[in-house]
């Protein structure tokens, strides 16, 4: 006889399954073990042609739609973003078998309140890598992580960090687009919503997976 298959709540409903995702999403903010930690963030360069790498996710906040990265000023992905800031971030959680894509605008902010506290809530050693003396991608004869030879293996100090804060930003990815899609051996499901910027709402739909 064959065994019932177990589905989450969500399966079928529309309303869980967009809660489902921003709990994910939420999740890879507090806990390092989560697979929302890590997502792949794509941004496009200036050919027009896809740019993907693994960031981590520092803060989500539904309320306005945002997710929080840091980067280097000085990097081509920050370069990229002010020539086009369509940005997408894929999220995968293998054990939940649950996919999320989330995409939207993103802006730079190396100054104000909010990169000031983003940067003093960062571990020294989180922020050690903001001192390389060249700007990240920068072609080099030999191998090197770029740092100056006196900080290698060690903490720096917040006086040694002080002159590097200029190379820091954060990445705000204002969300206007969001795709869920769970993997079933009983059928998949997938989902859609979008930023409806006059009526303040996600509006969502049903997709064939």
């Amino acid at each position: 006889m064959t065994e019932p298959i177990s589905l989450p709540a969500c399966y079928n409903d529309l309303d869980l399954s967009f809660e489902e995702a921003w709990r994910l999403v939420e999740a890879g903010t507090s806990d390092r073990n989560s697979p929302a930690h890590m997502p792949a963030v794509g941004t496009v360069d200036e050919t027009g042609a896809p740019q993907l790498r693994i960031m981590i996710l520092r803060e989500a906040f539904r309320d306005t739609r945002t997710l929080r990265f840091h980067t280097d000023l000085r990097s081509i992905k920050a370069s990229q973003i002010h020539n086009n800031s369509a940005t997408g971030v894929l999220f995968y959680d293998m054990s939940a078998k649950l996919q999320i894509r989330m995409s939207g605008q993103t802006r730079l902010l190396s100054m104000g309140d909010i990169a000031d506290t983003a940067w003093n809530s960062s571990t020294p050693f989180a922020r050690r890598c903001y001192m390389a003396e060249a700007a990240p991608g920068t072609a080099v004869a030999e191998p090197s992580s770029g740092l100056p030879e006196w900080i290698q293996g060690k903490q720096p100090d917040e006086a040694q960090l002080a002159n590097y804060r200029p190379n820091f930003t954060t990445m705000l990815v204002e969300i206007q687009s969001i795709e869920w899609l769970y993997l079933a051996n009983a059928g998949h499901r997938r989902a859609h919503w979008q930023w409806c910027d006059v009526q303040k709402t996600w509006q969502g739909s049903w997709l064939i997976p």
